[in-house]
Formats: structure tokens, C-alpha cells, sequence
């Protein structure tokens, strides 16, 4: 198992980055807030999480420890997979997502694109009282510059399949109001908007 890598970030793209260890190049698949805080030829060190299938393996990276363990956490749920579990990440903060499934709060889980009220519903039951048990850690995010935000945020809107120019009149109004917000809660702004309109 990988559980961590720490290198020089040789690129980073619309949901991954690559880090090079040891000169070998490891793509990490990673939220837009985690991919924010990163620099090209900068060094970084992420948590990661390795997730094995039959045809692939995937590496997904982490800016700490207590969100990966939430990814795996979700994944013990039927219906998520790595890919919904990095979702829900991306929408929620740790300590966010901690405290709607310990509260039962489904308005902030189906804010999630791919999680329904079921599916909200499903995840409380299931994870409420092993929430709890899970080490809480404190992140130290690098605030990225607003033109960088905007970039990123519209980038995950697109990559999620929002047209282009409804991702970036989205993410100005939500910037317009919140000149000051980061990379994650930008994000969650715009799925909420873009959210109402569907």
C-alpha cells in the first residue's frame, strides 16, 4: 500500500498531479482544493490512498491524513466508489462532511452531484457512529490566488460536465460575492447554484 508521497510536483492538470519520487513520476488523482495548494517544481507531500482494480491502479492524494481516512470511509458504503468518495471530498470539507453525517444533515450530503437523498440517507445510517472514531487532523491549506481559483474551480466544473461558459459565469458570480473564499468552498458555492438551476 502507498500511503504517502513526497517529491517535486512535475505537473499538475485539471484533476491529478504528478510527483515525482525517486525519479519515478506517480500520478495522483486529487481534489481541486488539495491541487490548489500545490506548485509546479515545488516539493509536496500528500496522503495517499492506492485503489486496486482488475484493469487499473489508482493513487489518489490527499493534503492530510483525515481526509483520506473519509475516503476510505465512504467507500465501505454500498453504491460509493473512489471516484464518488473524492467527489463528496471536493464538495466537503472534512470537517464539514464529519459533521452532516454525524447530524444526519442530507441537505449538505445531496449537494454531492451523484448522491440523492437515498443515498444521503444510506451514508448517516451507515457512518454516523464510525465517523466518531476517526482521528480528526488539522489542515494547513496554501491560499491560491482568486485568478487561480476561478481557473480550477471552472476546470472541476467542466471536468464534472457543466458547458464552459455556465461554469464561468457561475464561478464569477459565486467570486463576485466571495472575493475571499478558497478553492473548496468556491466550488461547493457553484454546485449549489448550478444545483438550483438544473
Amino acid at each position: 500500500m502507498i500511503s504517502s508521497v513526497r517529491g517535486q510536483v512535475a505537473s499538475i492538470g485539471l484533476d491529478h498531479a504528478v510527483v515525482e519520487v525517486g525519479g519515478v513520476g506517480f500520478a495522483v488523482q486529487a481534489t481541486p482544493h488539495t491541487l490548489a495548494t500545490l506548485r509546479r517544481g515545488e516539493q509536496a507531500a500528500l496522503a495517499t490512498a492506492l485503489v486496486v482494480r482488475e484493469d487499473s491502479l489508482t493513487l489518489f492524494g490527499f493534503a492530510d491524513t483525515e481526509a483520506r481516512d473519509l475516503f476510505w470511509l465512504l467507500q465501505t458504503v454500498s453504491g460509493i466508489g473512489p471516484r464518488l468518495a473524492l467527489a463528496t471530498l471536493a464538495v466537503l470539507e472534512p470537517a464539514q462532511l464529519r459533521a452532516a453525517l454525524a447530524d444526519g444533515n442530507l441537505t449538505v450530503l445531496t449537494q454531492v452531484p451523484g448522491i440523492g437523498r437515498k443515498g444521503a440517507e444510506r451514508l448517516c445510517i451507515e457512518l454516523r457512529d464510525k465517523v466518531g472514531a476517526l482521528p480528526a487532523g488539522a489542515e494547513s491549506p496554501v491560499a491560491p490566488a482568486a485568478g487561480a481559483v476561478r481557473g480550477s474551480v471552472v476546470e472541476a466544473l467542466v471536468g464534472l460536465g457543466f458547458p464552459v461558459k455556465q461554469a464561468e459565469q457561475t464561478v464569477d458570480g459565486v467570486l463576485a460575492a466571495d472575493a475571499g473564499a478558497d478553492t473548496a468552498g468556491v466550488l461547493r458555492q457553484a454546485l449549489a447554484t448550478l444545483g438550483r438551476k438544473r
